[in-house]
């Protein structure tokens, strides 16, 4: 029998749909990122990182890391876990459709910072840290500013200092990954040749680039997800097309100036470092104003990455350089360029007083105390128990072979194959065996 009503979709939940699939491509284009930057004997591994992020967070995330985002709070740090344990009291419900938006920010957040550990980290170690790490520093952190909590409207801290504006997470994803990245490296310390050996250096700049091709894209659904109006989502769309451009452009003129060369891994790395500064600010800054935080973010960050070579830190894919320090940009800025609302308030800029630097420089010291001190204690509690780091000869082989038994490519053995592509068996040359030495010699020098 054909039943007569009809199941209504707004022109609003199909566009958090959309943007739920633009941030959830985001994680697995990170994984490309990372992959490329790493040495070719850690690829693998480094992708793995960022799929098993996403499998661990999308099943925390549906049990009770999304009920900690919202309703009712406990002091105002999380919500209670047991609220929406399993979801199941969203069925029949379009909340489900924001749930599932919210729960891919958790999945790219934590993955971000396995940059800072890439070549040396246990996959097991990882794969313990990431669960814990998201329900105790990501899942407070998006209830205290998003979910009604200190940082919210009507919270504690808020009704101190003002309202902190953080439209799509500077300080919930950037400087609190960007932070417990910088705590990680600390703990499992430097790869083996760190500063020294030239092997140290990204293996497929093509990796590279499309995977900062899929993060801009996917930005614009993390940026843009939550606009509520036509006229917002053309801000944010602008800025989050804007701010990257321009960062790019500023990172390749600062490596020009220092270092005589722009290359590919500064433009895709500019253009990270642009996405970052406009997340917290996207809906909140003019075009104009997007463009000159694009142009110092990018400047800055380029300088920020190579300050890891002066102080010993090595933050093996620039975790910290490009998201601490594009984060702390982004946060910062609005107390000087937010626009005001309705007249009211805004940046130093616009006559708005010192009240928004002061509401944003909190957000960033609640964000960075929280993310620094959770992660110091459980990177530390897994380094002396199961231990954080790969054995020496472990990291020499790679860890792709030794976590994972497999490898990203296979040089030697295509060479010595007797396999044509056209469907005909060829008897292998007489010289097949130096060729094959020299294939091997090959891929040991690309890792």
């Amino acid at each position: 029998m054909r039943r007569d009503t009809q199941v209504e979709i707004t022109a609003e939940n199909v566009w958090v749909l959309v943007s739920t699939a633009l941030v959830l491509i985001m994680t697995p284009g990170l994984g490309l990122f990372y992959g490329g930057m790493t040495r070719a004997k850690a690829a693998l591994n480094m992708i793995m990182m960022s799929f098993i992020s996403a499998g661990i967070v999308g099943v925390i995330w549906v049990l009770w890391g999304y009920s900690m985002t919202g309703g009712e709070g406990v002091l105002g740090i999380f919500g209670n876990p047991f609220a929406s344990f399993g979801l199941t009291n969203l069925i029949g419900s379009p909340d489900l459709i924001k749930a599932a938006y919210a729960g891919t920010f958790a999945m790219v957040t934590v993955a971000l910072i396995s940059g800072a550990i890439a070549d040396r980290a246990k996959f097991s170690s990882w794969a313990l840290f990431v669960p814990i790490w998201v329900t105790l520093v990501y899942c407070p952190l998006a209830y205290m500013v998003w979910g009604g909590g200190l940082l919210g409207a009507n919270g504690a801290i808020t009704s101190v200092f003002g309202q902190v504006i953080d439209f799509a997470g500077g300080t919930v994803v950037e400087i609190s990954s960007g932070v417990a990245a910088l705590v990680l490296a600390v703990i499992v310390g430097k790869r083996q040749g760190f500063g020294k050996d030239p092997n140290h250096r990204p293996h497929n700049i093509p990796f590279i680039m499309l995977g900062a091709a899929i993060l801009w894209f996917g930005w614009f659904g993390f940026n843009g997800g939550a606009a509520t109006t036509a006229e917002q989502a053309g801000l944010i769309w602008i800025n989050t097309l804007v701010a990257p451009a321009a960062a790019m452009l500023s990172w390749l003129v600062t490596e020009k100036i220092r270092h005589g060369h722009p290359t590919s891994l500064g433009a895709a790395s500019g253009v990270v470092a642009g996405l970052v500064a406009i997340t917290p600010s996207c809906a909140n800054i003019s075009p104009v104003a997007a463009i000159g935080l694009g142009l110092v973010a990018g400047a800055l960050c380029a300088i920020f990455v190579d300050l890891k070579y002066r102080f010993g830190l090595d933050d093996s894919l620039d975790v910290v350089g490009v998201h601490l320090g594009g984060g702390l940009i982004g946060t910062l800025a609005l107390g000087f360029i937010a626009l005001p609302v309705d007249g009211q308030g805004g940046g130093l800029f616009y006559g708005g007083g010192l009240q928004q630097l002061v509401a944003q420089s909190v957000a960033v010291l609640v964000t960075v105390l929280l993310s620094g001190l959770v992660t110091a204690v459980l990177g530390l509690a897994i380094h002396k128990t199961l231990g954080f780091r790969v054995s020496e000869e472990a990291e020499n082989v790679g860890v792709d072979l030794s976590e994972h038994a497999e490898t990203a490519y296979a040089f030697g053995e295509l060479s010595r194959s007797r396999f044509n592509p056209f469907h005909h068996q060829v008897n292998a040359p007489a010289g097949n065996a130096p060729a094959g030495n020299q294939a091997q010699e090959k891929e040991d020098s690309l890792v």
